[in-house]
């Protein structure tokens, strides 16, 4: 998206839907992140120790989920410097099968507008089977 193709509040509707996406996350990609991140709990990458602690197998980490769902909204807007504000709460853990991998919905609605100041809330359903991973997940982006 470009500067000119932007949003603007004016084209937008409380309740509007705006980004849609799947993102798939393997083994390999949790490797990859925990590599990135310096973050190498073995709930992320051992399935013996992920069971042995009550976890359903291995977990994506809570903030790689936490980015992808943020990566969409940037999209959105254009610009991830747009992106002002961004919070959630992680509910549940995203397993993620071997061989396989696990299928991350988000799904972005405008929940509030504030012309005066340039900014839209979007908040965002992120799920995985139906079951939401992060809950009140919500982004401020400023438009102007």
């Amino acid at each position: 998206m470009t500067a000119a193709t932007r949003p603007e509040t004016g084209d937008l509707a409380v309740g509007q839907e705006v980004a849609r996406r799947t993102i798939a996350v393997d083994r390999a990609r949790l490797v990859r992140y925990a590599g990135a991140s310096g973050d190498f709990n073995p709930i992320h990458w051992n399935e013996r120790v992920a069971t042995s602690v009550g976890l359903p197998g291995v977990i994506a980490h809570g903030m790689w989920t936490m980015g992808a769902a943020a990566a969409v909204v940037e999209d959105w807007a254009g610009d991830p410097g747009a992106v002002v504000d961004y919070r959630t709460r992680f509910t549940r853990p995203v397993p993620v099968p071997d061989p396989g991998e696990a299928s991350v919905e988000v799904v972005a609605t405008v929940g509030a507008l504030d012309a005066d100041a340039g900014t839209v809330r979007l908040d965002l359903t992120v799920s995985v089977e139906g079951v939401r991973v992060l809950g009140k997940a919500q982004a401020v982006v400023r438009l102007v």
